[in-house]
């Protein structure tokens, strides 16, 4: 992504709670030869050495993952607001342009294992349904207490 230095923001901190606040993102990798894109939930999260990792799953009727390879690289884009800004804002001549927040993360794939993969879901079913009466753990993640 091609980002103009005056716009670009490394303080990690803010780019940590964008992530946090702004988690459904896309997982780019090569799938049969062509860029394939899953709009997914992607978690930030710490692994066991400290290092932040994002974690998510797809469906297994899902072609990309059978393209997962081990340590490839992958692309997560995720968006924030936006919006489009007229010329007619500015004193001088100027073409229209649009104002938008997105964050690209490079990184190397993992397969998780399945308990791995059933504590990733547990987290999202407790970040997202914290407030629900209608919670059906047992339903989603029949091995939780």
């Amino acid at each position: 992504m091609y980002t103009p230095s005056h716009y670009k923001n490394e303080n990690l901190d803010e780019v940590r709670e964008f992530l946090v606040q702004n988690s459904f993102g896309i997982l780019i990798n090569q799938t049969d030869g062509r860029p394939w894109a899953t709009h997914i939930p992607l978690e930030l999260d710490i692994d066991v050495e400290g290092k932040d990792i994002l974690v998510g799953h797809i469906s297994k009727t899902n072609p990309q993952w059978k393209s997962f390879v081990e340590n490839e690289e992958v692309l997560a884009i995720f968006n924030g607001p936006h919006s489009y800004v007229s010329s007619s804002w500015y004193k001088e001549e100027e073409v229209p342009t649009w104002n938008y927040i997105a964050v690209h993360v490079y990184g190397k794939i993992q397969i998780l294992n399945e308990e791995a993969v059933l504590d990733s879901l547990h987290k999202l079913v407790d970040k997202y349904e914290k407030t629900s009466t209608n919670r059906f753990p047992s339903i989603i993640c029949p091995t939780r207490p």
